[in-house]
């Protein structure tokens, strides 16, 4: 399944002009939009960060999922895809940042060390885990971002099993679908584009953040906030 509809070149050159942004710009052009959370995913703590990059530059990808269901249960939906005779992290997607999502209230993790490697070695960008990761060390040598609600001792096995890959996940309300674009700023936060609003969100962030500038300039000069944002808002 393709990651995107868009063709490489096109996702390059909006990867590019999203660089210049932060995660709290994208997230407030996806409020206007009406994107539900403003594309914000919650409570994320960061095990490992992009040694390669600047501090403050984001890592930006297409979005690949993996669904994890509790051990001994059945989903009615969605159907299970993961192949037999296969692991999970041998079948990552390059160039992504896989998202994964485990049944809550789970305290075993669902990504530790090897898979994080194995993923790396397949040319993942990052790592985002609704649920638990561990092996921490581990982690960091991988050297990309990944980021995880917690940690845990405890592998997979016990509770957790891979249920469906490429499939709609939905995270505190946050809907992440293959092919969206997850936008990791190393200072702020992650946020999820949708797909279909990329070049929406890139039209609407100049004139957006000009905004912001001018706000701060007249707070500056010593102007209310309230007649700053009735300004120029």
């Amino acid at each position: 399944m393709s990651t995107s509809t868009l063709p490489s070149s096109s996702l390059n050159a909006s990867f590019a002009k999203l660089q210049q942004y932060t995660a709290c710009d994208i997230s407030d052009a996806l409020l206007k939009l009406k994107v539900p959370g403003a594309g914000y995913i919650a409570d994320l703590n960061s095990y490992s960060t992009n040694t390669g990059r600047d501090a403050k530059s984001p890592t930006i990808a297409p979005v690949s999922t993996i669904l994890f269901a509790a051990k001994g249960e059945t989903p009615s939906d969605p159907a299970p895809n993961v192949p037999k005779d296969t692991h999970w992290a041998d079948v990552t997607k390059a160039g992504t940042f896989v998202v994964m999502k485990q049944p809550p209230g789970q305290t075993n993790a669902i990504c530790g060390g090897i898979m994080a490697l194995r993923m790396k070695i397949r040319g993942v960008e990052g790592i985002i885990v609704a649920g638990r990761v561990r092996d921490v060390e581990e982690l960091r040598d991988t050297n990309m971002p990944i980021l995880a609600h917690g940690l845990s001792t405890v592998g997979s096995g016990g509770s957790s099993v891979p249920w469906a890959l490429q499939v709609p996940l939905e995270i505190n309300s946050v809907k992440v679908s293959p092919g969206d674009v997850a936008f990791q700023d190393p200072v702020n936060g992650v946020v999820i584009i949708p797909q279909d609003k990329v070049e929406e969100v890139l039209g609407m962030l100049p004139k957006l953040t000009a905004a912001d500038d001018k706000v701060k300039e007249d707070v500056l000069k010593g102007m209310s906030v309230y007649d700053a944002f009735k300004l120029h808002r």
